[in-house]
């Protein structure tokens, strides 16, 4: 494994209920475990088993840390990425390996249900390509020339144009239907 760590990307629940503490020098950090369950499928029962379950003890840092435990609950379903660590230990008594993510990136798996997203909102943020403040209130994710116009008009010669085969009046499409 190296210096940083491999990366990792899994799906599972929230095991445990998000903690956040922040460290002497007031830098965030969050835990949680996250259980990732296999399922593989029986052919002979032609059924879908349950193969076993991975645990993992996940950390996570600064804002990430702070949008996690505000986002996050017992139960939920989860996407994460990150670098993996293991770490062996030995208690006096038992000895074993912990596996843990240094999390980079989290978000609920859509698959099993819906979410409301909120941009963390700041009194400026920076304009990268332009390097100079943004004002609040300005969509930092705005399109230069289509989402940035006042009210969220859009330049007409910057709005988005379709274009599809067999669309509009052209007699040789034969009345057929465009095909999306």
């Amino acid at each position: 494994m190296s210096d940083r760590g491999d990366t990792i990307t899994i799906t599972g629940n929230v095991a445990t209920p998000p903690e956040l503490k922040r460290t002497p020098a007031g830098v965030p950090i969050t835990t949680f475990r996250v259980a990732s369950g296999q399922r593989r499928y029986d052919r002979e029962a032609e059924a879908w088993t349950d193969a076993g379950t991975n645990w993992y003890t996940v950390s996570v840092f600064r804002s990430l840390a702070d949008h996690a435990h505000q986002s996050l609950q017992k139960g939920d379903r989860v996407i994460l990425t990150g670098r993996l660590r293991l770490r062996e230990w030995d208690n006096g008594t038992r000895r074993g390996t912990a596996i843990e993510i240094d999390a980079e990136a989290i978000g609920h798996d859509l698959l099993w249900g819906t979410t409301t997203f909120v941009k963390d909102s700041r009194s400026a943020t920076i304009d990268a390509a332009q390097a100079r403040p943004t004002p609040v209130g300005a969509d930092a994710w705005a399109a230069p020339g289509i989402d940035g116009g006042p009210a969220g008009e859009v330049e007409p010669a910057a709005r988005p144009m379709l274009v599809a085969v067999g669309a509009g009046d052209d007699p040789s499409t034969d009345g057929m239907e465009a095909p999306f």
